[in-house]
């Protein structure tokens, strides 16, 4: 399995409009981010997507896969997070596809998506399925376990997800329970938000983040979810420690 980084940045994406910062600027390509998604490729023709955020489309013209979506997992009801739900349509013709979320997440979509997820589908709607799920509950993708967790976004309950027994992703966090901490043993592979150096009331800094990575302990860490306020990537880059990396819209990570 691979799992290629679908956008990397924050809801407001990088550069930021009207914005005319060094970063915004900056004729560095992983300077330039979509708001954050992430395709774990099982193999060739079929992946798990992970948020569905306004940017989709676009993400996935630049990736030229057009394989099996076997499920998609969301993190949290957040436009940046589900606004492409929509642009599902074309990988429905490979089969249904269903989204896991927990009860609050699934209570907003069926509100804000009655044409395709209320008891009567608009012709033409994408075919997507709510499967609601909840913390420690475990559950397959094929042969692939899942098992959500419990992330706060500020005081508003989110989930994250370990999958597999190597791969741990959380984006959105400002703190976490122990128990929490407790399914993250053992990873390879983490990938978690760092928002910027500025304190924020809903997402952790850099600085937090590296403290995170360093009480889970994975082999090999990396950042999403990066406003213009992180700073420039080749310069943060350089600063973070050993086995902790920037993510940039495209990047495979195996």
């Amino acid at each position: 399995m691979k799992l290629r980084i679908l956008g990397s940045g924050t809801s407001t994406g990088v550069p930021e409009i009207g914005c005319t910062c060094e970063v915004c600027t900056s004729t560095d390509v992983r300077n330039r981010r979509l708001r954050t998604s992430a395709l774990l490729h099982i193999d060739d023709e079929s992946g798990i997507l992970i948020d569905c955020g306004p940017d989709f489309r676009e993400q996935m013209l630049r990736s030229a896969w057009f394989g099996k979506i076997e499920g998609v997992l969301l993190t949290h009801e957040h436009y940046d997070h589900v606004g492409g739900l929509d642009d599902l349509r074309p990988y429905c013709r490979k089969g249904e596809i269903p989204l896991y979320a927990d009860a609050y997440t699934s209570h907003h979509l069926r509100e804000r998506m009655p044409y395709c997820l209320g008891e009567v589908r608009y012709p033409g709607s994408p075919l997507i399925t709510l499967r609601e799920t909840a913390p420690l509950k475990p559950f397959f993708i094929r042969d692939i376990q899942i098992t959500p967790f419990a992330v706060l976004h500020g005081k508003l309950p989110i989930l994250g997800f370990r999958i597999g027994e190597k791969l741990g992703y959380i984006t959105d966090m400002l703190t976490m329970p122990d128990e929490s901490y407790e399914q993250l043993h053992g990873l390879d592979v983490l990938v978690v938000n760092a928002l910027r150096h500025k304190p924020h009331p809903a997402h952790q800094t850099i600085e937090a983040a590296i403290e995170t990575a360093r009480r889970i302990n994975a082999r090999e860490t990396y950042f999403v979810h990066m406003c213009h306020g992180a700073g420039l990537h080749a310069e943060l880059e350089q600063q973070l420690p050993p086995h902790i990396h920037l993510t940039y819209d495209g990047m495979v990570i195996y």
